[in-house]
């Protein structure tokens, strides 16, 4: 007599939603403390302070590095975890960022080492993008699995939540680091945000390590016999057209990164000459404001569709950026923090709180983490990159943020497309997802004609 197999888990949708959102909170601390040093520090520790242009160039370089290595480590840890689970996607790269900022912490400087500094920030940076190009799709797989039919988005947007408060809390640790003497900041100063990063590894690794892996996961993996042996292969010929889509979409992203990055270095530079601390708080209030629109943006999407609420924030960012490079050029703290808030935290909120879900149910579960991590990490690196253009589009005296933001509304143009070509999804079953409807098959009524 055999034994029935045992079902499949059921779903835990706040414990998944809750481990995402504390994960990639902690995971994009890390990250983001990069981009607040890059546009603030490194330049005067890592290269040359003769040529301080070249310097403040290169320091914003090594922030794109991690996103060139991000689709790298998209393919590899995409195909590991449509094989053997999201879980251990989720541990693991949590593990190797809370390593790899740490060590950032620890690098010597230009002065101690020369040439060999620079070399070890990169170096540590590539470690982050492997890390970074599994994080949220790994969260948001799970999330979007566990989540109940109806409510989708809203689940899956807690993986975007977390990103926002990762920023917010690295943008916190930064201000009182940014207030210290010169001499203190660039000695030791901004060295303690990175190795907080140890209880990165530690307190993700409690959370994430007793998930279960999804129901629908668990049942396509039984409906298999086991993992699916070739999920790239099922990727790059099955669902070739949606992973462009999830590719253009992702240069959404190129709004965060001119935000965070860029936009810092343009208004605490000689061109403005604005308050780093201040600027700071711009980017810190942006994103409590977000946290709070995210998910009432995922909510309007459950009820009306992914496709409008996603096209308000990549149109709406367009336009919104103009408005809050041109504050900067002012010199107005009041304009630059109500339009910074404006752009960021409210219009740009939409893009984010919608893309995880409707990026995921373009796909099978079977090939789900794969086509996230590759599409959105190939994207997410012009964006990361984004910022290295935009210094040299804004001219040797870097003041040019008119063509700075037409350039990010260029960019913001591949995503309308994409969403206003894609399938409209929040009514489909998630075990429908990412399925080709079965071709008709012609019937003969008793007669022998064709029905």
């Amino acid at each position: 007599m055999s034994v029935p197999a045992p079902p499949p888990p059921q779903g835990q949708p706040r414990k998944a939603a809750l481990a995402a959102w504390i994960g990639s909170a902690l995971e994009y601390y890390d990250f983001f403390i990069y981009g607040s040093a890059a546009a603030l520090v490194f330049p005067k520790v890592f290269f040359d302070e003769s040529d301080p242009a070249n310097a403040a160039l290169l320091s914003l370089a090594t922030f794109g590095v991690a996103y060139a290595a991000r689709p790298v480590g998209a393919f590899f840890l995409g195909h590991v975890g449509d094989r053997l689970g999201r879980r251990t996607i989720m541990v693991f790269t949590l593990v190797l960022m809370g390593l790899s900022t740490f060590l950032i912490g620890c690098l010597p400087t230009r002065d101690q080492v020369g040439g060999l500094a620079p070399v070890l920030l990169v170096l540590c940076r590539v470690l982050q993008g492997v890390s970074a190009a599994g994080e949220q799709a790994s969260a948001g797989s799970m999330s979007l699995e566990h989540a109940p039919e109806h409510r989708r988005a809203y689940f899956t947007s807690f993986t975007l939540s977390g990103t926002q408060a990762g920023q917010l809390l690295a943008t916190l640790v930064f201000l009182p680091v940014a207030a210290l003497p010169e001499d203190q900041l660039l000695s030791w100063g901004w060295r303690v945000p990175f190795w907080l990063s140890l209880v990165v590894a530690v307190v993700g690794y409690v959370i994430r390590r007793t998930l279960e892996e999804p129901p629908e996961f668990a049942r396509q993996a039984a409906r298999s016999g086991g993992a699916a042996p070739l999920p790239l292969v099922v990727l790059l010929t099955g669902h070739w057209a949606e992973l462009l889509r999830v590719v253009a979409g992702a240069l959404v992203a190129s709004v965060s990164t001119i935000f965070t990055v860029w936009a810092l270095s343009y208004a605490t530079g000689d061109a403005v000459g604005m308050d780093r601390s201040a600027m700071l708080w711009v980017g810190a209030l942006a994103n409590v404001v977000a946290l709070g629109a995210i998910p009432l943006w995922a909510r309007l999407a459950d009820r009306i569709g992914r496709r409008p609420v996603y096209l308000v924030g990549a149109a709406g960012s367009a336009l919104a950026m103009f408005g809050y490079l041109w504050a900067i050029s002012t010199g107005s703290y009041a304009l630059t923090f109500v339009l910074g808030i404006l752009a960021f935290g409210v219009v740009y909120s939409a893009a984010n709180a919608v893309w995880p879900a409707f990026y995921g149910e373009m796909f099978p579960t079977r090939v789900r983490l794969s086509g996230m991590a590759i599409g959105t990490q190939i994207g997410f690196a012009v964006a990361g990159f984004a910022v290295t253009f935009a210094a040299r589009i804004a001219g040797p005296d870097g003041d040019d943020w008119f063509a700075v933001a037409l350039f990010t509304a260029a960019l913001c143009v591949p995503p309308v497309i994409a969403a206003l070509t894609a399938r409209e999804t929040f009514r489909v079953p998630t075990r429908e997802l990412g399925e080709r409807p079965a071709a008709a098959v012609p019937v003969e009524d008793a007669r022998g004609a064709t029905i």
